[in-house]
C-alpha cells in the first residue's frame, strides 16, 4: 500500500494514454467513414474535380435514403450540375421562402403562396431545362463523335478503347459522358448496359441510333466503319434541320414567355393605380379562387403555346 500514490500516478497515465489512442483511432475512423460516404454517395455521377467543399452533409445523407432524394439525384446526375441533392433541395426551399415573402410584400400575401408554389415546379423546371441543355449540346457534338469512333475503329482498335479514345479527346458534354462510360466498361460492365444507361441520361432519337449501331455491331459483327461514316453524315443532316428549326421556332418561344409576363404587368398596373386593390381581390374566398383560376388559365396557355411549337425532328 506503499506505493499506491505511484500506482495511482501509472494507472491515471496509462488511462490518458489509451484515452489518447481511443481518440486518434475514433477520429481517424470518421475521417475513413466519411470519405467512404463522400464517395458512395456520388455513385452514378461525375466525380467532383473541383474539389469543392460539399455543404449540407447531413441533409443530402438523409435526404439520399427517400425515393425523392433518389429521384432527385438521378436528374441532377443527367444535368451535369455540380451538386448534391440535399444541396439542390436547400437551394429550393430558400429560393421558396425568398419568392414568398418579396412576391408578399409587392402584391400581396396570397401571391406569394401561389409563387411559392410556382417555385416548386420551377426548380423540377430548372432540372428538366439544364438536361435537355445537356442533351442538345451532346447531341451537337456527335457527329464529331462518330467520326472520332469511325477512325478508331478503322485503325483497328477496339470499340471499348475507342470510345474511351474519344472521351479524351471531345469537349464537355460529351468527353464526360463517354468517360463514365468508358469506367462502366472497365469495372465490367458490358457495352450495351453502359450505352443503355447513356442514352437514358440523355435520351434523343440521334443517340438511340448511335447506341443501336455500336450495340448491333458489336454483337454481329459488320463494318462498324462504313456504318458510322454514313451515321456521320446523316447527323451532320440533322444537325442542320434542327438549328433551322430552332431559329424558325424562337419567337413562339418568346411569345409562351410574354403571355404570363403580361399578367403580372397587369397586376402591377393595378396595385400602382390602385393601392390596397390586390389586398382587397384576394381578402375573399371568392377572389382568391377567381385569382387561381386566371393563374391556371396563363399556365395552361403557356404549357399549350410551348406544347403546339415542339417538332419532332
Amino acid at each position: 500500500m506503499d506505493n499506491l500514490p505511484l500506482l495511482t500516478i501509472g494507472v491515471t497515465l496509462l488511462t490518458c494514454v489509451f484515452a489518447v489512442i481511443g481518440v486518434h483511432v475514433y477520429s481517424s475512423g470518421k475521417a475513413q467513414r466519411e470519405a467512404l460516404v463522400e464517395r458512395m454517395s456520388h455513385t452514378g455521377q461525375i466525380a467532383n474535380v473541383t474539389g469543392r467543399r460539399r455543404r449540407f452533409i447531413g441533409v443530402d445523407r438523409q435526404l439520399r435514403t427517400t425515393k425523392l432524394g433518389k429521384r432527385i439525384e438521378r436528374k441532377i446526375a443527367a444535368t451535369g450540375l455540380d451538386l448534391t441533392p440535399g444541396e439542390y433541395v436547400v437551394y429550393v426551399v430558400a429560393g421558396l421562402l425568398a419568392l414568398y415573402f418579396v412576391v408578399g410584400a409587392i402584391f400581396a400575401p396570397y401571391f406569394g403562396v401561389l409563387a411559392a408554389l410556382t417555385g416548386v415546379w420551377g426548380g423540377n423546371a430548372f432540372l428538366n431545362w439544364q438536361r435537355t441543355k445537356r442533351t442538345e449540346a451532346f447531341i451537337g457534338q456527335l457527329p464529331e463523335l462518330t467520326r472520332v469512333l469511325a477512325n478508331a475503329t478503322q485503325a483497328g482498335l477496339a470499340m471499348r478503347t475507342a470510345l474511351a479514345m474519344a472521351a479524351e479527346e471531345l469537349d464537355n458534354p460529351a468527353g464526360e459522358e463517354l468517360r463514365r462510360v468508358a469506367d462502366q466498361l472497365a469495372i465490367g460492365h458490358s457495352l450495351d448496359d453502359a450505352l443503355g444507361e447513356l442514352a437514358d441520361r440523355l435520351p434523343s432519337r440521334e443517340l438511340v441510333v448511335l447506341v443501336t449501331t455500336l450495340v448491333l455491331s458489336s454483337r454481329a459483327g459488320g463494318q462498324v466503319v462504313t456504318s458510322l461514316r454514313n451515321l456521320t453524315e446523316t447527323l451532320e443532316e440533322r444537325k442542320e434541320t434542327r438549328r433551322e428549326v430552332t431559329t424558325m421556332l424562337s419567337q413562339v418561344k418568346v411569345t409562351a414567355l410574354a403571355v404570363p409576363l403580361l399578367g403580372l404587368g397587369f397586376l402591377l398596373m393595378i396595385n400602382a393605380t390602385t393601392p390596397g386593390a390586390l389586398d382587397k381581390m384576394t381578402g375573399s374566398v371568392l377572389g382568391q379562387f377567381g385569382t387561381g383560376i386566371a393563374f391556371a388559365l396563363y399556365a395552361v396557355g403557356y404549357l399549350l403555346i410551348g406544347r403546339l411549337s415542339r417538332v419532332q425532328v
